[in-house]
């Protein structure tokens, strides 16, 4: 059983935006939005087409969805980050948004819009938590008087499952969407298994049908992915580095021992000789 990496926007768009799998999806909405949004069931406005992906290689692969009560969903998995990303999600909600009146239509008729930005990079960087909610608030008083809007943002790599226990059903969802293709030949684990859907979306991940042309398209994504995780270590490596060696400089000043700044800050006690010796 080769389970695929439900990261990737080609496997995201095809495990959440079938018809077979609305259940999925409806489970992984109503562990975003609030209580009062939770969904009852949803309609698929562009469901997954392999021939549409085949054509476009390039197409944007979010998932449009309406629910029960006719509120509007745009789910998306993005891979790398992109200039003008703020921009970017504000467009593609507004297009969903002004999507739902047709000619002749009032304007009463436009619905709940609600935008679901799924990043496997880091983008909020004043923010600590993985999951934000933007919606329009009066700066004075903090009442929001425009309902209609709702853009959420999820940064997979903000959640840290060793620091924070899984505990909410987004946790869960969070925590597989990071490590499903981990757990490749061997069970869920029961903290994920306890949702039926994300029990679900495993064993779907692992029958996935590709034909030749997706499983390039997939493979090419995969690449993309792994590229964009191994460029973020290598930063997120240099950034400790770089905070490691000023540490270095401050404690040597202060007369601190080679090995002891060593201890402290991860580098080698060559590393912290050099430093020393430029000091010097």
């Amino acid at each position: 059983m080769t389970v695929l990496n439900p990261r990737v926007d080609f496997a995201f768009k095809k495990l959440f935006g079938s018809e077979e799998n609305k259940d999925i999806l409806i489970s992984f909405i109503n562990a975003v939005v609030s209580k009062e949004d939770r969904v009852i069931n949803v309609t698929l406005l562009n469901p997954y087409n392999n021939k549409e992906h085949q054509s476009d290689k390039l197409s944007i692969l979010d998932i449009k969805a309406t629910d029960e009560k006719g509120r509007q969903y745009n789910i998306e998995m993005q891979i790398t980050d992109q200039l003008y990303y703020n921009q970017r999600a504000l467009y593609y909600w507004s297009k969903l948004y002004t999507s739902q009146l047709q000619v002749g239509d009032d304007f009463d008729d436009l619905k709940k819009t609600i935008s679901i930005n799924v990043l496997n990079f880091d983008y909020l960087d004043q923010e600590p938590r993985y999951h934000n909610v933007f919606k329009v608030l009066n700066i004075v008083s903090h009442k929001s008087y425009f309902e209609d809007f709702e853009l959420h943002f999820i940064e997979l790599n903000k959640f840290n499952e060793g620091k924070n226990a899984i505990k909410t059903a987004l946790d869960r969802w969070v925590t597989f969407l990071k490590k499903a293709h981990h757990y490749d030949g061997i069970p869920l684990p029961g903290e994920l298994s306890i949702e039926p859907a994300i029990e679900k979306a495993f064993h779907s991940l692992s029958m996935l049908f590709f034909d030749k042309e997706e499983r390039e398209i997939y493979e090419a994504r995969l690449k993309w992915l792994r590229d964009e995780d191994a460029a973020l270590k290598k930063a997120a490596e240099k950034a400790r580095e770089e905070k490691g060696r000023e540490i270095a400089k401050k404690q040597l000043k202060r007369g601190v021992s080679v090995e002891i700044v060593a201890e402290d800050t991860g580098l080698t006690v060559a590393e912290v000789e050099s430093i020393k010796a430029d000091l010097d």
